[in-house]
């Protein structure tokens, strides 16, 4: 017996095997007993849902006289046609999410490699389901470790996407499992402080491996990753594992001091704030980020130094290099703080700050 089946559909070898039986007036529990297996195996042949295997394949070319090379043919065609279908359903699905590519920051992770260059928006799509690890793209800003702990104010909630905020602490994430770490140990994070507070008065190529390598040893996966436009943020924290945290950091403003501040301000959350919120730091104002702030100032500057200098009343050029010197942190720094406390305008001594550019091996 000789057959050729060409079909674009999938169509399950089942099918054809019932034809055969027909013209050998075979009924299925016949077929059953001749190949010596119960009646339910074959059943599932028959629906498509069990694949026909070599063996199989030779025990119908025995009872059937329909070469095993057919069989198995089938059953590859079968599958195939499935793939192309699911294929092609996913090509209809993906169009259907091609308004979230630019939502998603897909140019931002193309510039630092997280996902390929593609033209067609379709792949753009696909690159960013892999890059999330999702089927689909609606459901990215449900998952919970995308979700920040802090609630915005309504005007700042407003500006700030889910969606970028989402791929930018996906970035974290994906560089973070990369990164090798000791377990995380609060004790050593907190007696690394006064050294990191040496590296202020650095510049980024002389401090940025030093400081990941410190904030590694104590269990800290530190993830230096360009500003995403609609985030909002200067910098997140989370935990990975119970034994890895993550600290993010962006030159969103590019000036060294507020880079040093959120630094800070981040091991603020790690240390005080627990191991189960994603936390972004931004501009909203709540009690973890007034506790954040604090940390941040009081470990930068001691507050008696701080109350000290304030009275001296010295805030001219000299008078601030000689305290930043005394207090171990860079001039910018303390000029930061006076435009912040009002102290000085904004436009006062920025001569003293510095600014940050960190080049694409030392960012994501």
């Amino acid at each position: 017996m000789t057959t050729e089946l060409v079909s674009n559909l999938p169509v399950p070898p089942g099918e054809y095997l019932e034809e055969v039986l027909a013209e050998l007036s075979m009924s299925k529990g016949e077929l059953a007993t001749r190949m010596g297996r119960p009646p339910s195996q074959l059943s599932a042949i028959f629906k498509g849902s069990k694949a026909i295997t070599p063996n199989t394949a030779l025990q119908l070319e025995r009872v059937t006289d329909v070469p095993a090379h057919i069989w198995t043919g089938l059953e590859t065609d079968y599958r195939l046609a499935q793939a192309r279908q699911r294929e092609e359903l996913r090509e209809e699905l993906c169009k259907e999410e091609t308004s979230f590519v630019t939502t998603f920051c897909y140019n931002e992770l193309k510039k630092i490699y997280m996902v390929p260059a593609y033209t067609r928006a379709v792949d753009k799509v696909k690159a960013l389901q892999e890059f999330f690890g999702v089927m689909s793209l609606k459901d990215v800003p449900q998952l919970p470790r995308y979700q920040v702990a802090n609630r915005h104010k309504a005007a700042t909630e407003s500006e700030r996407s889910p969606e970028a905020v989402a791929a930018w602490l996906r970035v974290g994430e994906v560089k973070a499992r990369e990164m090798e770490c000791a377990p995380f140990n609060a004790n050593r994070l907190r007696d690394s402080l006064d050294e990191l507070r040496t590296m202020t008065r650095k510049d980024p190529d002389q401090f940025l491996g030093r400081l990941q390598k410190i904030l590694a040893d104590a269990g800290v996966a530190l993830v230096a990753c360009p500003h995403f436009p609609k985030t909002k943020a200067h910098g997140a924290t989370f935990f990975l594992t119970e034994e890895k945290a993550v600290l993010m950091v962006t030159l969103r403003c590019r000036w060294a001091d507020i880079f040093w501040f959120s630094l800070f301000h981040e091991i603020g959350h790690i240390l005080l704030h627990g191991k189960k919120e994603v936390i972004l730091e931004g501009n909203e104002k709540t009690t973890k980020e007034d506790e954040a702030d604090l940390f941040a100032r009081n470990h930068l500057i001691a507050p008696k130094q701080w109350e000290t200098y304030i009275r001296s009343q010295r805030l001219d050029m000299g008078g601030i290099n000689r305290f930043s010197k005394q207090a171990g942190v860079s001039p910018g720094i303390v000029v930061g703080r006076l435009q912040h406390e009002k102290y000085l305008q904004q436009s006062w001594m920025n001569e003293l700050r510095s600014r940050y550019v960190f080049d694409e091996k030392q960012e994501a």
